[in-house]
C-alpha cells in the first residue's frame, strides 16, 4: 500500500507540474499575442500626420501651419513612405499651399520634383536631427495689397553621416477668404538678411 501510495503522489505531482506548465505557456501566449495586436494596432508617424483632416481641422496659427507641414517634411526624408504614403503625404503638403503656389507648382511636376529631391537626400545618407521653430511672440504679421500675411522663421539640423550642418528658412504665409493661413512660399534667410537662427521652440 505504501507503494502505490508513493507513486500515486508523484503521478499526481507531475501532472500538476504539466497543468502549471500549460497554464504559463497559454498564458505567455496571451500576452505575446495581446501585445502583437497592439503593436499593429499603433499608427506609424507616418499614419499619424495623415489622420488630420484639414476640411475640418485646419491648423489655426501660422505657427502651427508651418507645424505640420514640418511634421510632413520630417516624414518625406527620414521615413521610409511607400509611394501611395508619399502621395497621400504630398497631398496634405498642397492642403497647406496657397492657391498661387498651386497654380505655380502642378501637380504632376511636383510630385516628380519631390521624388528627386527624396531620393537625393537618402542617396548622400542625410536626415533632419533637429527643426526649431520661432516663437508665436516672433511671428511677424502685416497688410499687403489687401492680403494678411505672416512671416516665420524655422531652422533645420542637417545630419550627413557624422557631420551637422543647418540652415533657415523663412514662410511666407497669407490667409485665404476662410481664414485659414496657406504657405504663400519660402526662402532661406540668408537670401534674406544673413540667416540668423530662430530662438524659440522644436
Amino acid at each position: 500500500m505504501k507503494k502505490k501510495k508513493v507513486k500515486f503522489t508523484t503521478q499526481t505531482a507531475i501532472i500538476v507540474m504539466v497543468l502549471i506548465v500549460a497554464v504559463v505557456g497559454y498564458y505567455c501566449y496571451l500576452v505575446n499575442r495581446s501585445n502583437r495586436s497592439a503593436q499593429e494596432n499603433t499608427p506609424t508617424t507616418v499614419e499619424n500626420v495623415l489622420l488630420r483632416d484639414l476640411e475640418n481641422n485646419y491648423p489655426p496659427t501660422p505657427k502651427e501651419v508651418i507645424r505640420y507641414y514640418n511634421d510632413i517634411v520630417k516624414c518625406f526624408y527620414n521615413e521610409g513612405c511607400s509611394q501611395e504614403e508619399l502621395q497621400e503625404l504630398a497631398r496634405k503638403a498642397r492642403g497647406l499651399y496657397d492657391q498661387e503656389l498651386l497654380d505655380h507648382n502642378e501637380w504632376d511636376t511636383y510630385i516628380f520634383n519631390l521624388e528627386a529631391e527624396i531620393q537625393d537626400f537618402k542617396n548622400n545618407n542625410r536626415k533632419i536631427s533637429n527643426i526649431s521653430l520661432a516663437a508665436s511672440t516672433d511671428v511677424d504679421e502685416f497688410t499687403q495689397d489687401g492680403f494678411r500675411f505672416a512671416k516665420i522663421r524655422c531652422g533645420y539640423n542637417i545630419l550627413q553621416g557624422r557631420k551637422s550642418s543647418s540652415t533657415v528658412q523663412v514662410y511666407l504665409l497669407r490667409r485665404d477668404g476662410d481664414g485659414h493661413w496657406k504657405i504663400y512660399g519660402w526662402d532661406l534667410a540668408e537670401n534674406l538678411d544673413g540667416g540668423k537662427q530662430p530662438e524659440g521652440e522644436d
